[in-house]
């Protein structure tokens, strides 16, 4: 494979709606649902949204996809760019405040230190990231 992210790999799409019919059929309805129905949120900014969704994601199909649909809704390159910062400095917010739990993990940890010399380690992993 020459490309990881070629615009025609999506090409392959109809051949996995073929491998999971059932799956595949909730999901279109459910895009379908989800983008085209008129609710309370326009379909510019259900696109916009998607597009700081796909950056988050790191999806560049999406972004591609988005960005096509987003423009041709009347959609700038300026309100993409904000849209974008607004997700990234959401995420870097989302890892900050995650923080504490690594500070109350710490401090549980230097508690706990003296009774846990006096246990044996328990075989395995203790986390599966």
């Amino acid at each position: 494979m020459e490309q990881y992210y070629l615009r025609s790999n999506l090409n392959k799409i109809p051949e996995l709606i073929k491998l999971a019919p059932g799956a595949s059929k909730s999901f279109l309805a459910f895009e379908r649902d989800v983008f085209h129905d008129q609710g309370a949120v326009p379909v510019k900014m259900k696109e916009l949204i998607a597009i700081a969704v796909a950056h988050v994601t790191g999806c560049p199909y999406c972004i591609d996809v988005h960005v096509r649909k987003y423009k041709e809704l009347g959609g700038t390159q300026e309100e993409i760019l904000e849209a974008v910062l607004v997700a990234a400095s959401t995420r870097a917010g989302a890892i900050l405040s995650h923080a504490t739990h690594a500070l109350l993990s710490y401090e549980d940890n230097c508690e706990k230190h003296s009774e846990a010399e006096e246990k044996r380690p328990q075989p395995g992993p203790e986390c599966f990231c």
